[in-house]
């Protein structure tokens, strides 16, 4: 039997607390009855207050790092631009993750931009890099207005040991500061120290987490109750955890495409995100290519940006599967996920 927990519960849009009713039973290949959820209200002052989400890339840019800034100093205060200025030019954005289709294509911007003598080495590089990233891709989460009764399910999916369970619960907090209400489902049920660390996540700033109640229960029942549960409680959002153990692209196809059926039995998915570690650099490419074979993907959560992470992979990242990177980690800290800035991504990558 596929028991649910939930932890502190507040619904943030409506300022009320959630009425108790029973849940459907849950629609898998096996019907599995599901126990009433549990609920238990804080007092007044227990939630945290999570950090305003407009402010937090421009507050932390410099964690970005200028490593690939100070590569191309020499480049940059070139006034003979040789073969052997762009052949440095090169090395510095193969060493940044760049990737090499794209620096080619890098390299044949700045080419032009400083042909004529009118822009200077560095701004041909910075205009590049940015025409690079696309800044007028759309890097907003479609989950609609909060308040506004309509149920928006978020897949997050990757490997295990790149930041999924903890991105998951970061992103609820950035959620909840734009006044959105949020369950949370660990349908990550091959760890249950994956749904332990998610509801703590959620007790801190007041959001239900569905779970399991044994390790090892079927994942697309979790994904089932906890969208129900959002919609029967006029949630705004559903964050579905999922595993990443699984290592053959058939096992990672069935899983996530049984979770994905279930869930749009009650509202259809939003988004899909990827959750990398922009430090596994060509690593994290293999891995980018395996989720998007399996899974229909609308936007990139990079990890672990500040560091060592060579920043040129989201640039790669992106060419890969054709979808913007949405969020970027730039510390440890409960509200160190910020949504992506181009631009001042690409002035931190200079050390500007």
């Amino acid at each position: 039997m596929v028991g649910v927990a939930l932890a502190t519960w507040r619904l943030r849009s409506r300022g009320e607390k959630a009425k108790p009713s029973t849940p459907a039973p849950v629609a898998t290949a096996a019907t599995v009855e599901a126990p009433a959820p549990t609920r238990t209200p804080a007092g007044p002052g227990a939630f945290e207050i999570p950090e305003s989400v407009d402010s937090r890339f421009a507050l932390r840019r410099s964690r970005v790092g200028g490593a690939l800034g100070e590569r191309l100093a020499g480049f940059f205060g070139r006034r003979d631009l040789g073969q052997d200025a762009w052949d440095e030019l090169e090395e510095a954005l193969l060493l940044a993750d760049v990737g090499a289709a794209v620096t080619e294509q890098i390299i044949a911007e700045v080419r032009a931009r400083v042909s004529g003598g009118e822009e200077s080495p560095k701004a041909a590089v910075r205009a590049a890099l940015l025409a690079a990233i696309d800044p007028e891709a759309d890097r907003s989460l479609r989950v609609g207005v909060a308040g506004a009764g309509v149920l928006a399910p978020v897949l997050v999916v990757g490997v295990n040991g790149v930041g999924k369970t903890t991105s998951v619960g970061k992103i609820a907090r950035v959620l909840v500061a734009e006044g959105y209400s949020v369950v949370l489902a660990a349908a990550d049920t091959f760890r249950a120290a994956a749904a332990d660390q998610l509801e703590t996540w959620g007790a801190r700033v007041g959001v239900a987490t569905v779970r399991a109640d044994a390790e090892g229960a079927d994942p697309a029942s979790v994904a089932f109750d906890a969208t129900q549960t959002a919609q029967r409680d006029g949630v705004d959002i559903v964050l579905i955890d999922t595993a990443g153990r699984l290592q053959n692209k058939a096992g990672l196809m069935d899983q996530l495409g049984k979770i994905a059926r279930v869930v749009t039995k009650v509202a259809p998915i939003s988004e899909t995100l990827l959750v990398l570690d922009a430090t596994t650099g060509q690593n994290g490419l293999a891995q980018a290519r395996v989720f998007a074979e399996v899974a229909p993907l609308t936007g990139i959560v990079l990890t672990k940006m500040d560091g060592t992470a060579k920043g040129g992979i989201v640039l790669a990242v992106q060419r890969v599967l054709g979808v913007p990177v949405k969020f970027v980690g730039l510390g440890e800290g409960a509200d160190d996920l910020a949504p992506f800035d181009p631009e001042g991504f690409v002035d931190g990558l200079l050390g500007d």
